[in-house]
């Protein structure tokens, strides 16, 4: 008997990060994978975009939905400073709302491409998705695709993919090494404004 297809709401929190977890997860031909970008964190506007259309481009390659939720609140990350509870905040706050859509919309599973990266915390995100697969009744895939970083940055460059130098806040912006050159960048940057007003009428979009 053929195993049951699961609808499963992918978190992505960039196009490079989803390569690897989407090329494996579509090998077990169990999932029904829907992406979901949501992503508050990211600062400042420019930056956003320019992950939002990494994210569009993936979506395209793979030839997956994609679910786009414009939100930003930098305000509340600053509040945290430099701290440990800043991560946790940021992933408890994107994680439970994954799992509240997945809920709404009746997804049998939910997980998220912050998984595939070594520099993230594991511990924390696993932690937040437990704790919103229990409140919603939705399965949290405690998934772990590290294995797959290397692979999957090697597969954005191939894809083109615009691969970020910072997790996201205003925090890890200031902290990043290449502070100069994504300055420079986002400076250079122009926001679809075609996208952008889409995105600023419907709370939801599927691209």
């Amino acid at each position: 008997m053929a195993e049951e297809v699961k609808k499963m709401l992918l978190h992505l929190c960039c196009g490079p990060c989803g390569e690897y977890p989407v090329e494996l997860l579509k090998s077990y031909e169990k999932y029904d994978i829907t992406l979901f970008f949501f992503n508050p964190n990211i600062h400042p506007e420019k930056e956003w975009y320019r992950r939002l259309e990494g994210a569009m481009r993936l979506a395209e390659l793979r030839k997956l939905p994609l679910l786009v939720e414009e939100e930003c609140d930098p305000r509340t990350w600053c509040s945290y400073g430099r701290t440990v509870e800043r991560c946790a905040f940021c992933y408890s706050y994107r994680l439970k709302r994954v799992a509240e859509y997945s809920k709404e919309k009746n997804f049998d599973v939910f997980t998220t491409s912050l998984l595939v990266s070594p520099y993230q915390k594991h511990d924390l995100i696993h932690a937040a998705g437990k704790k919103y697969a229990e409140e919603s009744g939705v399965e949290y895939l405690a998934a772990n695709f590290t294995e797959g970083f290397r692979k999957g940055q090697q597969m954005a460059r191939e894809d083109g993919l615009y691969r970020q130098k910072y997790c996201g806040c205003s925090f890890s912006l200031g902290d990043s090494d290449f502070l100069k050159k994504i300055i420079k960048q986002q400076a250079a940057y122009t926001i679809p404004t075609d996208l952008q007003k889409q995105l600023k009428e419907e709370r939801v979009v599927c691209l």
